[in-house]
């Protein structure tokens, strides 16, 4: 059978699937319409200030839009976060303090946030140099959460319980809110004043409700990510319990500024329109994960989450098994980009990564991953990690030539 053929009978055998998304869009959509509406944005709020950023009206309301939008008290959305690692590592930084312990509970956190933690690199300042211990809960071998033992595992001292949402580059399912709650509910039995952090990158509008609707303290991520809508240029955010917030942001900025500083550089239409865009962008992401999941499963490749089953982010992870097929994987998807289709992706160096990484990113915005991205550690088993989508239809087209880059 061929490609075009396996992509028209897996859009035949989605279609229900895909009606649920939209469904579900409408109501991610209703529920930030709300909030615009609660706070009666208008043209003036896209005219920032510049300088030290005070009394800026635009961003003191996308921040109130943002909150509400995300069950949170309050929400810092800022274009000075550089990454959702950025934005991450300011949380963290902001609420430990030496002697406290902070508990990874889904296994190993993501790459990047390895060196922000100090299990890799010395001398840059990192958690655990700063007197901050670390321990981490390993999944079961089935790549669940170990239940029995995170349910006595918070110690007196355990300030911060970290939650990752996202598999990140590890082969597990990514969290559903109602597991995340779950979470929370186990942690706050053992300890009430441990703060419950969720790293929510690549998770915010896939579900009809975010971590802070269900009793997370304060969560963080990217805006290249699914709440810029594929146009924001850059940035970050953290949402959660206000006085959390606070401490977030007087570590991106500097005690005594904390929220009150930080210009918006012409940025606020972008911020609010993004935030619009956003759950229908998300949408279509996780209609071409379906898509990706079910042709490569139908030709007999391992994938994660499995075909048909709801999802829990915008990744769509394939075990190719080879370091030749995660590279020419990845070449399909860059000549299928609108942005640096004549590229080939190379396997690199990046920072924070601990192995070398190819990566196909043909984006308007550069490292977007809300926009359709593949990329993958060159280290076995060799999955590449699918991401994002403007439109399905758009990750249909890159998946013809990505099966017959495999196949020829």
């Amino acid at each position: 059978m061929d490609s075009l053929k396996q992509l028209q009978d897996a859009e035949q055998a989605l279609l229900q699937i895909f009606s649920g998304i939209d469904a579900q869009v409408k109501q991610n959509l209703q529920r930030v319409l709300n909030a615009f509406r609660h706070y009666r944005v208008g043209a003036h709020h896209f005219a920032g200030v510049s300088g030290y950023g005070h009394d800026d009206l635009g961003r003191e309301t996308l921040d109130q839009v943002f909150a509400e939008a995300m069950g949170a008290e309050s929400a810092a959305v800022r274009v000075q976060f550089v990454s959702g690692t950025h934005a991450i590592a300011c949380a963290l930084y902001g609420i430990l303090r030496p002697g406290d312990e902070m508990l990874a509970v889904v296994g190993a956190p993501y790459d990047t946030l390895e060196e922000v933690i100090g299990l890799r690199g010395e001398g840059q300042g990192s958690l655990i140099e700063f007197g901050i211990s670390y321990r981490q809960l390993e999944l079961t071998e089935e790549g669940n959460i170990d239940w029995e033992n995170l349910s006595h595992a918070v110690r007196k001292n355990t300030k911060l319980v970290l939650i990752q949402r996202s598999c990140g580059y590890s082969w597990r399912s990514s969290l559903s809110v109602a597991e995340i709650e779950e979470i929370i509910n186990l942690v706050k039995k053992q300890n009430p004043n441990t703060v419950c952090f969720v790293d929510n990158c690549y998770g915010e509008f896939i579900e009809t409700r975010e971590p802070t609707h269900v009793g997370a303290d304060i969560m963080a991520g990217s805006l290249i990510k699914n709440p810029g809508g594929t146009i924001v240029t850059a940035g970050g955010y953290v949402a959660g319990r206000k006085d959390l917030v606070e401490m977030a942001c007087c570590r991106l900025t500097a005690p005594g500024i904390g929220s009150e500083g930080g210009a918006t550089f012409d940025q606020l239409r972008l911020l609010f329109q993004g935030l619009f865009l956003a759950p229908q962008m998300v949408g279509e992401a996780m209609k071409g994960t379906h898509l990706t999941g079910y042709v490569f499963d139908k030709l007999g490749y391992p994938v994660n989450p499995p075909p048909l089953v709801p999802r829990r982010d915008v990744i769509q992870a394939i075990k190719l098994g080879s370091a030749e097929k995660l590279i020419a994987f990845c070449k399909a998807i860059q000549q299928s980009s609108p942005i640096g289709s004549y590229l080939d992706p190379v396997p690199d160096q990046m920072p924070g990564y601990e192995s070398q990484v190819v990566m196909a990113g043909g984006t308007f915005i550069e490292g977007s991953t809300l926009e359709f991205s593949a990329d993958g550690p060159l280290r076995e088993p060799y999955v590449v990690y699918c991401q994002g989508g403007t439109h399905w239809t758009h990750v249909a087209i890159a998946l013809e030539n990505a099966i017959a880059s495999l196949t020829c």
